[in-house]
C-alpha cells in the first residue's frame, strides 16, 4: 500500500489537534513533518519512508505484548462480525465482557468485588474519584471527600485525573488542580533525601509527612490517597526502601481508601503481575488500562474492592440505580481484545519475562551509564528504566533547562533508530520496551542510548 507521504502530511497539519505538542511550531513547520507509521512488527515500527525503529517506549508504556499480534487482530476481527457493539446499561452484557472481569477479579491484588469499564486510564481515574465519593455519601461521611496524590504522579489529564496529577504543567492555563485534590511529597530519595538520610528513613519521613497532611486538613475530610506502585511519567522511579508499609500505615490508621493505578505496571511490567504484588500493596481500588489490551483496543478499568462495593449493593435499595457509566463502557470489541492480550501475558509469561530479560536490562544500564560524568542516577525495575542527567555528579547540580540535555539525548538515540523517552520535570530519558523484549534486544537499546548520550556528553564538553 503506498501513501501519499506529502498529502498526508498537508492533512494532517490542517487538521489535527496533537497532544503535546508545540502547536505553532508544529503548523509552521519548525518542527518538521509529523511521523506517518504505517505498520509494526514485535518491538519495531516502520514509517511511510520505509524507516523502522525499535520502539524502547511500547508506545506509552502499553504495547506490552509487541506489534502485530494476529493472535488480537482475529479476535478484534471476530467479535466484530459477531457483534461490534452492544451497551452494558441496565445489566445487559456479552460474554467475553463477563469472562473478563471475572478474570480481572480473580487475578487482581486485594480483595476485589467489581470491575467498571472506560477506554482511558484518565476516565478511570475520574471514576474512582466518583467512587471515593459515592461510598463515603452512602456510609454516612460525607465530608470525606479530598483525595491526596503525590508531586510528580501521573493519572491522567482529564478533569479530576488531570488534578491528581502533580506535575505543574498539567494544570498551567486548564484552571487545575481541583481544591479536593491535595498533594503530598514525590518518593524520590535521590532528589529528595536530606544528606546522611537513608532510604528507609526518607520513606517513614515522607509517611509522617502524609499524616501531618491528613492532621492538618482534618482525617474525617480526607477519602482517598492515590498513588502509582511505581512513579511513570514523573521520573521511572521506584519507591525507596520502606515506602510503602510506611505509608499504609498511615491509610489505615485515618480510614483512607487507598486507589492503586496500575494503569502502566499492571500486566506484567515490573516482573511480577501487579505492581502491588511487587511491593505489598493492599488496594482498595486499583485502574487499569495500557497492559488490559496492549493498546490494540482503547479500554480501561475500575477495580472495586470488596468493602466498597459492599456498602454500593447495600444502599441500593435506599438510593436507586447506580448512576454512571458510559456508552462505551465495557465494550465488547475491547472485551475480546483483552481477553486474547491476556492469554499472551499469562501462556508466555510476560511478567516472567520482564523480570528476568528487565534484570538483564537493569544490569545492563546500570554498567553503561552509572559512571559516566554526565549522569546522575540510573534506576528502574523490570522492563521500565530511567537515566537522570545532572551538571555535578558530586553535588547533585542540574543542567540549565534551556540547554535541554534529556530531549537532546532522546533525539540522537531516534537518529539512530530508538524510541526512548525524554521525561518531563528533569534531564530524563526513559525506557519502557514492550515486555516480549529478547536479551539481543536489550543489548541493542542500551548500545544505541550509550552512543546518543556519550554524543551529547561530547558536545556539552566542547560548549562549557
Amino acid at each position: 500500500m503506498s501513501i501519499d507521504i506529502a498529502g498526508i502530511n498537508a492533512l494532517d497539519r490542517a487538521s489535527v489537534l496533537h497532544p503535546f505538542t508545540h502547536l505553532k511550531d508544529f503548523a509552521t513547520g519548525k518542527l518538521g513533518d509529523p511521523t506517518i507509521v504505517t505498520t509494526g512488527k514485535g518491538i519495531r515500527i516502520e514509517d511511510a519512508t520505509g524507516r523502522q525503529y525499535i520502539d524502547g517506549f511500547a508506545g506509552l508504556y502499553c504495547v506490552n505484548i509487541g506489534y502485530g499480534r494476529t493472535e488480537v487482530a482475529e479476535a478484534i476481527s471476530r467479535q466484530a462480525y459477531r457483534l461490534a457493539y452492544y451497551h452494558t446499561y441496565a445489566a445487559h452484557t456479552t460474554d467475553e465482557l463477563a469472562i473478563l472481569s471475572d478474570r480481572l477479579v480473580r487475578m487482581a491484588p486485594g480483595r476485589m468485588s467489581k470491575v467498571f469499564y472506560g477506554m482511558s486510564g484518565s476516565d478511570a481515574n475520574e471514576t474512582q474519584a466518583k467512587l471515593v465519593w459515592y461510598y463515603n455519601n452512602l456510609r454516612g461521611k460525607p465530608r470525606k471527600k479530598k483525595i491526596i496524590a503525590r508531586e510528580r504522579g501521573y493519572h491522567g489529564c482529564s478533569v479530576v485525573s488531570g488534578s491528581m496529577t502533580g506535575m505543574s504543567f498539567y494544570h498551567d492555563n486548564m484552571d487545575l488542580p481541583l481544591d479536593r485534590v491535595l498533594h503530598t511529597g514525590v518518593p524520590h530519595h535521590y532528589w529528595g533525601g536530606q544528606p546522611g538520610e537513608t532510604e528507609l528513613e526518607f520513606s517513614r519521613r515522607r509517611a509522617a509527612e502524609l499524616e501531618a497532611l491528613i492532621l492538618r486538613e482534618d482525617p474525617d475530610t480526607i477519602g482517598a490517597f492515590i498513588a502509582e506502585p511505581v512513579l511513570g511519567t514523573g521520573g521511572i522511579t521506584p519507591p525507596p526502601e520502606g515506602y510503602w508499609p510506611a505509608i499504609q500505615e498511615v491509610l489505615r490508621k485515618y480510614d483512607v481508601l487507598l486507589i492503586a493505578d496500575e494503569v502502566i505496571t499492571g500486566f506484567g511490567r515490573t516482573g511480577s503481575l501487579f505492581g502491588c504484588f511487587h511491593y505489598g500493596i493492599e488496594p482498595d481500588l486499583i485502574t487499569i488500562a495500557k497492559g488490559l489490551t496492549s493498546a490494540y483496543f482503547p479500554l480501561s478499568g475500575a477495580i472495586v474492592g470488596e468493602k466498597i462495593y459492599e456498602v454500593m449493593e447495600a444502599e441500593a435499595d435506599r438510593i436507586g440505580a447506580f448512576s454512571h457509566g458510559y456508552t462505551y463502557s465495557g465494550h465488547p470489541i475491547g472485551a475480546a481484545a483483552a481477553n486474547a492480550v491476556l492469554d499472551i501475558v499469562e501462556t508466555e509469561d510476560l511478567a516472567g519475562n520482564a523480570r528476568d530479560v528487565g534484570g538483564y536490562f537493569q544490569r545492563r544500564l546500570a554498567e553503561t551509564f552509572a559512571q559516566l560524568p554526565i549522569v546522575g542516577e540510573v534506576r528502574g525495575v523490570g522492563l521500565m528504566g530511567a537515566i537522570e542527567f545532572v551538571a555535578d555528579r558530586e553535588r547533585k547540580t542540574r543542567f540549565d533547562p534551556h540547554l535541554k540535555v534529556g530531549a537532546r539525548v532522546s533525539k540522537a538515540a531516534r537518529d539512530r533508530g530508538l524510541i526512548a523517552r525524554a521525561m518531563p520535570h528533569g534531564d530524563i530519558l526513559g525506557f519502557a520496551p514492550p515486555l516480549v523484549l529478547t536479551r539481543d534486544e536489550a543489548d541493542m537499546i542500551v548500545e544505541i542510548a550509550e552512543a546518543a548520550v556519550r554524543q551529547v556528553q561530547d558536545e556539552l564538553t566542547r560548549d562549557g
